[in-house]
């Protein structure tokens, strides 16, 4: 059977939009799975969301949420809203969940595929990637012709020929050889691009094809659950918008 990835990152404890995702996954053939970090944050399952993409048994990096909760940083300087959850967060894991983040690593690589969740020219600062010259960085520290990555909740592909740096949207693509590729999966859990919808991607390393994948979920019942576990409004809200 020819192997078809799915690549998910950005979950951010959305049990209703990881079910739905992984519901897909089936549908399609799905056969291996990569995690691109962040399992948890901003949402209200974290418990849930873990053991789910611990039981996949697949390659994951850590994202910058994970580490937060796991690594028992200083919260002083962070957005009240955001150390109201990491907070939160911490208290709904148990000890050998949070030892299960703070050992994830901050690159890895499959079948020579990178995974990160940021960059690879500084993997533990967690900086963004909007466009070509912020990806120019990351592409002198990637070897592998494909590394997929997270953490701007928003799908992109950025491609890296002789000389040059392009900024390609999300689409299906084939991807020429000769050519390294830093690819965004999107957001399962908190998409930001302006569609509320789940994200992920499928790739087929046979016939060197990526898939975007967006679907629909129970938003209302994410909602729901935020507002019911007594976390900030405005999480709630973004949902709806892809904010």
């Amino acid at each position: 059977m020819d192997k078809l990835f799915a690549v998910l990152g950005d979950i951010h404890a959305n049990i209703d939009a990881l079910e739905v995702v992984l519901a897909d996954c089936q549908a399609q053939g799905v056969t291996d799975y990569l995690c691109t970090g962040d399992i948890v944050g901003y949402n209200a399952c974290p418990h849930e969301c873990l053991e789910i993409i611990r039981s996949l048994n697949c390659p994951i990096v850590v994202g910058n949420h994970d580490h937060y909760v796991s690594s028992q940083q200083n919260l002083e300087d962070f957005n009240p809203h955001a150390a109201a959850v990491i907070e939160w967060t911490r208290q709904q894991l148990s000890e050998d969940e949070l030892t299960f983040l703070s050992n994830l690593p901050f690159v890895t690589t499959k079948m020579g595929i990178t995974l990160v969740h940021a960059t690879m020219d500084n993997p533990e600062g967690f900086g963004y990637v909007f466009d070509h010259l912020q990806a120019e960085s990351h592409f002198t520290h990637q070897v592998t012709p494909l590394c997929f990555h997270g953490h701007t909740h928003c799908p992109m592909i950025y491609e890296k020929q002789i000389g040059a740096v392009y900024r390609i949207d999300a689409q299906d693509f084939k991807l020429p050889i000769g050519r390294k590729y830093f690819i965004n999966v999107g957001s399962v859990g908190q998409p930001r691009d302006g569609d509320p919808r789940a994200s992920y991607l499928l790739y087929e390393p046979k016939s060197r094809k990526v898939r975007f994948r967006r679907l629909d979920y129970d938003i209302g019942m994410a909602q729901a659950r935020i507002r019911a576990a007594g976390l900030p409004e405005r999480l709630a809200e973004r949902l709806a918008v892809g904010q």
